[in-house]
C-alpha cells in the first residue's frame, strides 16, 4: 500500500513565496539576506500552525545556499540545498526543547557550537518550543546566545512568548507571526484542490478555514478529514455534518421568526436543533456571531469584517436591511447575558427558552419603550 502523506506535510511551503499569510516576516527576512544583515539570533513567536518552524527551516536553508536566485530563494541544486532536502545536512540542527530542556542538553549544544560548519557558510540551530527550557537551561544558554562565533545562527520558535526570559528576548530579533486570515486559508485550500483534482464549494472551504481558527496546519488536517469523508467532491452540507456545525440557515430562520414574533415556531426550531445533537450553548454562541455579522453589514466600512463566502455574505446583507440596529443590539445583549449565565443555570433548556421568548417579544418591548419616550416628550412640551 502506498504511504499516505498528510496535506500539512505534502504542501509544506518549500520557498519563502509559498509561506501563507506572513508577508511581513518573509519580506524582512529576504531583505536581511539580500543586504547581508543576518542577525545571530531570531525568535519566531505566534499561535500554533502558522508557519514558525517552516519559516525557520527555510531561513536556515536559504542562508546556506551558494546560488541564491534574484528573488532570494534557495536554488535546490547546490550541495547545501540537496543535503537539506534529503535531511542529511551536518550544518543545520533541530532541537525540540520540550524533550531536551535540561542544562546538560544546552551545554551539549554549546559544545557543538565551537566546531566550524562543514562545507557551508553557517552552522544553524533551530530550537522549537523554546519556552519549555528550564530556568537553569535558559541561564546556561545566555552566554552562547550573546556572543556566538560568527558562523553560528540561532532560530528559536515558541507559541508562548511571555514565558521567555527578558534576557533572552533582548538578544534576539523577534518576529511575531499572525493568525492566518480566513481568505488566505481558503486561497491555499483552493490551490490544493486544483492540484489534487478535488471539486469544492466555496462555502465548504470557508467553513473549514473558520473551524481552523487561524491555524493553517489545522485547516489542512480538517481538509484531509473531509476528503476522506466526501471523496473528491466537497460540499457545504457534508462539511457541516462532518464537523458538527450548525447550518447558517438555522440562524437566518431564527432572525425571521424573531422579527415576526413567532414564538411557537422559534421554540420548535430550538427543539429541532437539540434533537440533532447540538449543545444549547453552541447555538447561543453561533446565534450571537450571526447577529454580530448582521450588525457588521449595517455599515459599508465594516463589511470587510465579514469572513464568509460571497453567497452567504449576500444573505447577511439582505437580512441586515430587514432588522434595525436597535433590534439587533438588544438581541445581542440578551444572548450575551444568557450565554454568561448558562453554566450556572439549574434548568439550562428553560434558561435558553426564556431568552428566546424575550427575543420574540423584543420588537413589542422596543416599540413600547419608544412610545413611552414620545409620551414623556409631549408631557414636557405641554408643561
Amino acid at each position: 500500500m502506498e504511504n499516505f502523506v498528510v496535506s500539512a506535510r505534502k504542501y509544506r511551503p518549500a520557498t519563502f513565496d509559498t509561506v501563507v499569510g506572513q508577508s511581513h516576516v518573509v519580506t524582512t527576512l529576504k531583505n536581511a539576506i539580500r543586504n547581508k544583515q543576518i542577525a545571530h539570533a531570531f525568535l519566531f513567536c505566534g499561535p500554533r500552525g502558522v508557519g514558525k518552524t517552516t519559516s525557520a527551516r527555510l531561513l536556515a536553508k536559504t542562508i546556506n545556499c551558494t546560488n541564491l536566485s534574484a528573488e532570494i530563494e534557495a536554488c535546490n541544486q547546490c550541495d547545501s540545498c540537496k543535503a537539506f532536502n534529503n535531511n542529511a545536512s551536518f550544518n543545520i540542527y533541530e532541537l525540540d526543547a520540550a524533550s531536551n530542556n535540561s542544562v546538560e542538553d544546552i551545554r551539549s549544544l554549546a559544545d557543538q557550537v565551537r566546531y566550524m560548519p562543514q562545507g557551508a557558510t553557517y552552522k544553524i540551530y533551530i530550537i522549537d518550543e523554546v519556552h519549555m527550557l528550564s530556568a537553569a537551561a535558559f541561564n546556561a544558554f545566555l552566554k552562547t546566545l550573546e556572543e556566538p562565533p560568527p558562523y553560528a545562527k540561532f532560530i528559536l520558535a515558541t507559541t508562548e512568548k511571555h514565558k521567555i526570559l527578558p534576557t533572552i528576548l533582548s538578544r534576539c530579533q523577534v518576529f511575531d507571526f499572525h493568525r492566518i486570515k480566513i481568505d488566505d486559508a481558503v486561497r491555499q485550500l483552493k490551490e490544493i484542490c486544483e492540484k489534487e483534482n478535488i471539486k469544492a464549494e466555496d462555502e465548504a472551504l470557508h467553513i473549514i478555514a473558520q473551524k481552523a481558527d487561524g491555524a493553517m496546519r489545522d485547516a489542512l488536517s480538517i481538509f484531509d478529514r473531509i476528503v476522506s469523508f466526501t471523496g473528491s467532491d466537497i460540499k457545504y452540507r457534508d462539511v457541516i455534518n462532518n464537523l458538527n456545525i450548525l447550518d447558517y440557515d438555522y440562524y437566518f430562520k431564527a432572525i425571521n421568526l424573531m422579527a415576526n414574533e413567532d414564538l411557537p415556531s422559534m421554540l420548535l426550531l430550538f427543539d429541532e436543533i437539540l434533537s440533532n445533537g447540538f449543545d444549547a450553548q453552541h447555538f447561543l454562541i453561533g446565534f450571537s456571531e450571526h447577529i454580530r455579522n448582521l450588525m457588521v453589514c449595517k455599515y459599508p466600512e465594516t463589511i470587510k469584517l465579514l469572513e464568509v463566502a460571497q453567497s452567504v455574505a449576500k444573505k447577511f446583507a439582505d437580512q441586515s436591511q430587514v432588522a434595525n440596529s436597535a433590534f439587533l443590539l438588544n438581541a445581542l445583549n440578551l444572548l450575551n447575558k444568557c450565554e454568561l449565565d448558562y453554566r450556572s443555570s439549574k434548568n439550562q433548556r428553560l434558561h435558553v427558552e426564556l431568552c428566546l421568548m424575550k427575543l420574540c417579544h423584543l420588537n413589542t418591548y422596543i416599540n413600547l419603550q419608544n412610545g413611552q419616550t414620545e409620551l414623556k416628550k409631549k408631557s414636557l412640551t405641554l408643561l
